[in-house]
């Protein structure tokens, strides 16, 4: 049984390794990925009009209640 099991052993590791989806574009999903989380946050923060003051002091007043 040991020798059945190493000879399988070392079958597998002379097997060549093909690549992988992941092996082949890995790397460019991502950078893809990166590049759009990148553009879509980046264009939140320029235009959707955020004030960037982190103190609501002095800013927020009550409505006038209106019956």
């Amino acid at each position: 049984l040991a020798r059945s099991i190493q000879r399988t052993a070392v079958r597998q590791a002379h097997r060549k390794h093909e690549p992988d989806f992941h092996d082949k574009y890995g790397n460019l999903v991502l950078l893809g990925g990166a590049a759009v989380f990148t553009a879509v946050w980046g264009y939140v923060f320029t235009q959707a009009g955020i004030e960037w003051g982190l103190s609501p002091v002095g800013r927020v007043t009550p409505k006038e209640w209106r019956e």
